[in-house]
C-alpha cells in the first residue's frame, strides 16, 4: 500500500442498490494509494454477499451491522479504524473522475486546509449538473440579537461544463458528507461526529466546528464526484430510505442544530419543519400517484390522491418503522453503552 495518506470510509446514504457501481468507480478512478473502509449498515443479502467477496478480493476492511445506521453513527464506526493522515467520508452512492483523490489532498497540502470538498454533481448523466460548489454556513446575528443560520449552497442545478472554467480552489464555509477529505488530527480536538444529528444539517455541524476551531474549509473544482439518486427507488431500498428521510430523524435533528448552537427558530427552521418528507413524497408516492391518476395531468386531482389517500398513510407506516428502530436503538445501548464490537461483523483482509 506504500503507507497511504488517505483512508476512504464509505457510508450508507440513502440506498444500497448503487453499491456496485460506486464501488468499482473509486477503484477504477482513483490511482493514488488508499486504504479504504466500508461500512455497510445492513444491506440486502446480496449486497452483503457482494461486499465480502469484494473486500477478501481488494483487500479492504468491512464493518457490517445487522441493523440500520444513522449517517454519523455509520461514519464513527469507521473513523474508529482510520490511522492514516486524511480519512475521505464517501457515500455509497457516488461516482468519481480519474484524479478526483490525488487533487483533494493536493489541496489540503497546499492550503493547510482541515477540510476539502470536491465540485459535487448531482444526477445522471453523471459529471454534468453540479450540486454544490462551495457555499456558505455561517451563524449570524440579526438587529434583535438573535442567532441565525445562514446556508447557501453555490451554483446548484448549473452546467458543470459551463461553470468549471470559472472556478477556482477556494476557501468555503460549506462541504457536504457526498465526499469530503478530512484532515484525521482534527477529531482529537474536536471529537467524533455528533450521533444527535441523525440525518440532515450534520455536515454543517461539522463544518461550523472546524471553523469555530480557527480551521479552514476548502472548495477544489479539479476534484469531480457525482452522486446518483435513488430514481427510481428499489424494492429492497425502500425500508431504508424510509427510515433515512423520516420525519422524526430530521426533526430530532434539527432541533439538536438549533439547540447546539443556540439559534432562533426562525424563517429557516420553520420551512425545514414544514418541508418533512418532501424526499419520500417525491421519490416513494408520486410515482404511486402517477399510476394511480393514469397519467392525468390534473394538479387538484393529483394533491386530491396524494395528501388526501397516499400520504397519511405512509405517514402512519413512517411513524411505525422510526418507533420500531427507536426501540431497537436505545435496546442496544442498554446491552453495549460503549457500543463494543459485539453489534457488529468485521471482515479483515
Amino acid at each position: 500500500m506504500n503507507n497511504p495518506l488517505v483512508t476512504i470510509v464509505v457510508v450508507p446514504r440513502e440506498r444500497f442498490s448503487y453499491t456496485r457501481e460506486s464501488l468499482e468507480s473509486i477503484y477504477q478512478n482513483t490511482e493514488l494509494p488508499f486504504k479504504l473502509i466500508y461500512v455497510d449498515g445492513n444491506s440486502p443479502q446480496a449486497i452483503k454477499v457482494y461486499l465480502e467477496a469484494q473486500a477478501q478480493q481488494k483487500e479492504f476492511e468491512l464493518i457490517r451491522t445487522n441493523y440500520y445506521l444513522y449517517p454519523n453513527q455509520a461514519r464513527n464506526l469507521g473513523l474508529a479504524k482510520v490511522d492514516t493522515k486524511y480519512v475521505v467520508f464517501a457515500d455509497n452512492d457516488i461516482v468519481v473522475q480519474p484524479g478526483w483523490l490525488k487533487t483533494l489532498v493536493d489541496c489540503a497540502e497546499t492550503t493547510d486546509a482541515v477540510v476539502v470538498g470536491p465540485l459535487m454533481c448531482q444526477y445522471e448523466p453523471i459529471h454534468e449538473e453540479i450540486h454544490c460548489a462551495g457555499g456558505e454556513s455561517r451563524i449570524v446575528v440579526d438587529a434583535k440579537g438573535r442567532r441565525r443560520m445562514r446556508e447557501k449552497m453555490y451554483k446548484q442545478g448549473h452546467a458543470t461544463g459551463k461553470m468549471r472554467s470559472q472556478m477556482q480552489r477556494c476557501e468555503t464555509e460549506l462541504c457536504e458528507f457526498h465526499c469530503m477529505l478530512v484532515r484525521t488530527s482534527i477529531f482529537e480536538e474536536l471529537g467524533y461526529f455528533d450521533e444527535q444529528m441523525l440525518n440532515t444539517k450534520e455536515h454543517i455541524d461539522f463544518c461550523l466546528g472546524v471553523m469555530q476551531a480557527g480551521y479552514k474549509v476548502y472548495f477544489e473544482p479539479d476534484s469531480l464526484v457525482t452522486y446518483v439518486a435513488a430514481v427510481p427507488l428499489q424494492w429492497s431500498d425502500l425500508h431504508y430510505y424510509m427510515l433515512r428521510w423520516s420525519n422524526d430523524w430530521e426533526t430530532k435533528s434539527l432541533i439538536r442544530m438549533r439547540q447546539k448552537w443556540d439559534l432562533a427558530e426562525d424563517s429557516y427552521f420553520k420551512q425545514k419543519h414544514k418541508a418533512l418528507g418532501w424526499r419520500r413524497r417525491d421519490t416513494i408516492l408520486s410515482p404511486i400517484v402517477n399510476k394511480l391518476t393514469l397519467g392525468i395531468n390534473n394538479r387538484f386531482f393529483k394533491k386530491l390522491v396524494m395528501f388526501g389517500l397516499l400520504a397519511p398513510v405512509e405517514k402512519t407506516l413512517n411513524h411505525y418503522l422510526t418507533s420500531r428502530h427507536e426501540q431497537a436503538h436505545q435496546q442496544r445501548q442498554k446491552s453495549s453503552p460503549t457500543k463494543q464490537a459485539d453489534t457488529r461483523e468485521l471482515v479483515h483482509r
